[in-house]
């Protein structure tokens, strides 16, 4: 074929791929307020990073008619960029061919990624907007999803692997983003569930929209599934540009450090007054966060998910850290199922990827109820103790007032292999509140007292002196430092810098048996 064919043969073909289902499927998911596969790379990518693979791969199946309806790139986009100029594989469902369906073709085609990010120690990101599995395909359809899970089982823990929503996901679809390490939604067109309205319907005959069951309202407060929620598609890919800032390639690196003027012996002397001389008064414990944070800035992960616990991101003189903490203003920052479980993941998730681990402490224990003992708070709860016990970071601590009972525990103590633990002067470390102790304690006084009122007065005083302050704890070496509150911000960045060459290692074992 002359050269002048060969190089028209050319770009009749890479306009077909970028035609996808053709003009009128574009102009509807346009009109639908959803931008097209390679669109949404262009905005995710640095400008011009993107080189794309198989992009003339086509799907096999003959039945149905298939055999006369062949596009190329078939439904996904596949390749890698650049963000912030650092590698990451990239694949893109295009909801114009074939609704985006998964087919045997489109399943190897997000296998190829994943191997090479896998390979190459790179992130996986992946853009969802599918139908479901390609009915015409069958087994094959199915067959494909098996080996995308199979891969990101293998990927977990070895590369950040984020997955966004933006159309439906459905059906066994829903369980290669649950594997991912975070999972972004859009406000608009973005939906997840096993089984759709219809079919709920007609098995339990509940009615349900698709926003109620599976939105992005649905899953970040809700279910807990949501990592993250956008405005807008493009704000969403710009998010996920943000979380990749804080982020290492692979769990053979560190976290990048990102230079700042923000002086890392700060004092912040709002911090004096920011915890109640009332120790039932709440306060937000975000507040505490920003004020010690890199120019007070705070990523915070599942913000609307079980808010009694903030998890996130922030930097420490340029160096990032993940961020727990008990959030005072909701339920008194109480532990439930939700707030364990959340935790528990993002520690997890950092000890994958060599980032230090930051715990603010203010807990009163674990939620009481019926609701939450049926429900499993016993196993839920592990999950955290688990978490905080395996982890090898760095792992720095400060109890701002309350850790009582389990929650003073749970919440990376010296007794989980806490590196550094501190405490302010407001910190009560003690089996139990001061109310609840001396109804135990000193019953019997109570009863036979002549003035019940100023008794009890007496013996809840006597009972924060002897045993609600920080002072105990560090006699016996539980906690490292009494701090005042102001110095905070430069005591974490002199501690972290102290444990940057932490190593620690574990029993030989294939791996543990958390209680999931």
């Amino acid at each position: 074929m002359p050269i002048k064919d060969m190089s028209e043969k050319l770009r009749e073909m890479n306009l077909a791929a970028e035609l996808g289902g053709g003009e009128d499927k574009i102009r509807r998911q346009h009109q639908q307020g959803k931008l097209l596969a390679r669109e949404r790379l262009e905005i995710l990518l640095d400008h011009g990073s993107f080189v794309e693979l198989d992009r003339f791969r086509t799907h096999r199946c003959a039945d149905f008619g298939m055999d006369r309806n062949k596009i190329p790139g078939d439904a996904v986009v596949t390749g890698y960029g650049a963000i912030d100029g650092r590698l990451v594989y990239v694949y893109s469902q295009d909801f114009t061919v074939f609704g985006g369906s998964l087919s045997g073709v489109v399943a190897e085609k997000v296998c190829k990624v994943m191997d090479l990010a896998l390979k190459n120690g790179a992130p996986i990101v992946g853009i969802n907007d599918s139908g479901g599995a390609r009915i015409q395909e069958g087994v094959v359809s199915l067959a494909g999803y098996g080996e995308i899970f199979l891969r990101n089982v293998m990927a977990s823990g070895v590369v950040p692997q984020i997955t966004a929503i933006m159309g439906p996901c459905a059906g066994g679809a829903v369980y290669s983003p649950a594997i991912t390490d975070f999972i972004f939604m859009v406000k608009t067109n973005s939906y997840m569930f096993i089984t759709g309205p219809d079919v709920i319907k007609t098995v339990t005959h509940e009615e349900v929209s698709k926003e109620e069951l599976g939105g992005a309202k649905t899953h970040s407060a809700q279910s807990g599934v949501a990592h993250f929620t956008g405005e807008d598609e493009k704000q969403t890919l710009l998010m996920i540009r943000e979380l990749m800032s804080f982020l290492p390639s692979n769990n053979q690196e560190e976290p990048p450090f990102h230079p700042t003027e923000d002086d890392p012996v700060r004092l912040e002397k709002k911090l004096k007054d920011l915890i109640p001389d009332n120790p039932n008064r709440p306060y937000d414990m975000k507040e505490l966060i920003l004020a010690v944070a890199d120019e007070g800035y705070f990523y915070e992960v599942q913000r609307d998910f079980a808010p009694n616990i903030i998890v996130g991101f922030a930097r420490l003189g340029g160096k990032p850290v993940g961020i727990v903490a008990n959030q005072p203003a909701h339920l008194a920052g109480c532990l439930d199922i939700d707030a364990s479980v959340k935790a528990a993941r993002f520690i997890r998730f950092c000890d994958c990827f060599n980032i230090p681990v930051v715990t603010f402490v203010d807990v009163p224990g674990f939620l009481p109820g019926t609701a939450q003992e049926f429900n499993g708070i016993i196993r839920h709860g592990a999950k955290l103790l688990y978490a905080y016990a395996e982890a090898t970071v760095p792992k720095v601590t400060v109890i701002t007032r309350k850790a009582y009972g389990g929650g003073y525990i749970v919440m990376s103590s010296k007794h989980l292999k806490g590196d550094i633990n501190l405490a302010y002067p407001t910190g009560e470390i003690a089996v139990m509140g001061a109310e609840g102790a001396i109804n135990i304690v000193f019953r019997e006084i109570l009863e036979k007292a002549e003035e019940p009122a100023k008794t009890r007065e007496e013996l809840v005083n006597s009972y924060r002196e002897t045993f609600a302050n920080p002072y105990k704890a560090a006699e016996l070496g539980y906690v490292d430092a009494v701090i005042y509150p102001e110095e905070t911000r430069p005591i974490l960045i002199r501690s972290l810098e102290m444990l940057k060459n932490k190593r620690e290692t574990t029993p030989p074992k294939k791996h543990g048996n958390i209680p999931l």
